[in-house]
């Protein structure tokens, strides 16, 4: 969906190709993406690319990472807002700013738009975790929150620019956005090292447009992917993947868009090859694959890639794939709850019920029987008046860390040996 000032689709600064809005096909050239590199040079940060061994290990790819969770704002968002910011005209900057984003464009408006001396105004849907709306108003944002929905606050942000005389600063839509976003891939093309594969997450489309235009004119025989979750993936089904209903929950709210922008659709049916989706626990094993494996810390949308890896890796083995971890913006209890679930699956996290004799030191017997065996206690809860079917025993629950789900089976075989035990 675009939005304009007064409707128009399109929010294009000059010096910028568009030939869209002269009614030839449209265009982002490699040299939008240069002089995008050249505007924004330390104004954004240039950020590593690394190898990952233990994540080349579990996925049977050869890994590469470029970590934009790195970026002063979290995330590459910052790369178009920067970029788009450069380019306002005396009187866009006069006017101000407005933007919609469910937090990592919303961080990069604020952020540039502070830089330029420019007053902004920051749509965000009511889902938006609290970590992003407390860092966009920290950079000095009128944070509005508004709508269910990424196109309610969308359209919340259209009325503004309308009735305010704001200029709308698309997240995506815009071919300086695109070539901002870009950059990213341009440096991870000057740094190495070749790829066959770049697997870039999807929502709007504008990191993966300024990506694919870059590998199309300076690594061609690398193939462009994106990545969508499971309840946002109407690229993909655009593509060829099963058609459903767009819609629901998800920990990428990142790229829960309902579609791609109009103008980013264009650039992708030119270079981009195929687009797969991601189940959401496997965008949720893909966070605690980076945080666990690697030590990079992801949001759920700047994990999409890997969870894309690993939801087809028979499709990628043996392949060199590059992939950005685009954003790190995650609360902080989202990302708890993830990690546990994250054990709970692998089975090295075991949540025991067992009834117990209601006699003193059964407690403390059980404790010590978890702990010879090399258990760690996490939590317990002792019921002894209304959870147990006699009043002579005791029910007992217990979440016990173990190293893999071998020592977690030993733990529960040890403990059934004198108690009755059920596990949760």
């Amino acid at each position: 969906m675009k939005m304009g000032v007064r409707g128009d689709t399109s929010i294009s600064p000059p010096g910028l190709s568009n030939p869209s809005e002269r009614g030839a096909a449209p265009r982002l050239l490699l040299s939008d993406v240069r002089d995008a590199a050249a505007r924004i040079a330390g104004r954004v940060l240039r950020t590593p690319t690394v190898p990952s061994a233990i994540l080349s290990r579990v996925t049977g790819a050869e890994i590469t990472l470029k970590l934009d969770n790195l970026q002063a704002v979290g995330s590459f968002k910052e790369r178009g807002a920067a970029n788009r910011l450069a380019l306002l005209t005396p009187e866009e900057r006069a006017r101000g700013v407005v933007a919609m984003s469910a937090g990592n464009h919303a961080q990069g408006v604020a952020r540039h738009a502070s830089l330029h001396g420019v007053a902004s105004t920051i749509v965000m849907p009511l889902f938006t975790p609290l970590a992003k709306v407390s860092g966009t108003a920290a950079w000095g944002a009128r944070v509005v929150m508004h709508g269910d929905t990424l196109a309610e606050a969308a359209a919340h942000a259209a009325r503004l620019a309308e009735h305010e005389g704001l200029l709308f600063v698309s997240p995506y839509d815009d071919y300086a956005i695109m070539a901002g976003q870009g950059t990213l891939a341009l440096e991870m093309v000057e740094d190495g090292p070749a790829l066959d594969v770049l697997l870039v997450p999807g929502g709007g489309g504008g990191l993966i447009s300024g990506c694919a235009v870059v590998m199309a004119a300076l690594s061609p025989r690398t193939e462009v992917i994106g990545v969508q979750v499971a309840p946002y993936s109407a690229l993909a089904q655009r593509m060829g993947a099963p058609a459903h209903e767009i819609g629901g929950a998800t920990i990428a709210e990142g790229i829960a868009v309902r579609d791609v922008g109009v103008e980013t659709r264009k650039v992708i049916a030119r270079h981009v090859s195929d687009v797969i989706v991601a189940p959401e626990r496997h965008v949720e094993n893909a966070i605690s694959l980076l945080a666990e494996g690697a030590k990079v810390v992801a949001e759920g949308a700047g994990a999409a890639a890997l969870a894309g890896l690993l939801a087809h890796r028979a499709r990628f083995a043996g392949k060199r794939v590059g992939m950005p971890v685009c954003g790190g913006n995650i609360d902080v209890r989202i990302m708890a709850n993830v990690l546990l679930r994250g054990l709970l699956r692998d089975g090295r996290l075991l949540r025991l019920r067992m009834e117990i004799p209601d006699r003193p030191g059964v407690l403390a017997d059980i404790a010590t029987k978890i702990g010879a065996s090399g258990g760690n206690i996490i939590e317990v809860s002792h019921q002894r008046l209304f959870a147990s079917p006699s009043a002579q025993s005791a029910q007992l629950e217990v979440m016990v860390e173990a190293r893999d789900p071998a020592h977690a089976a030993a733990i529960e075989a040890g403990l059934a040996e004198l108690y009755a035990v059920v596990r949760i």
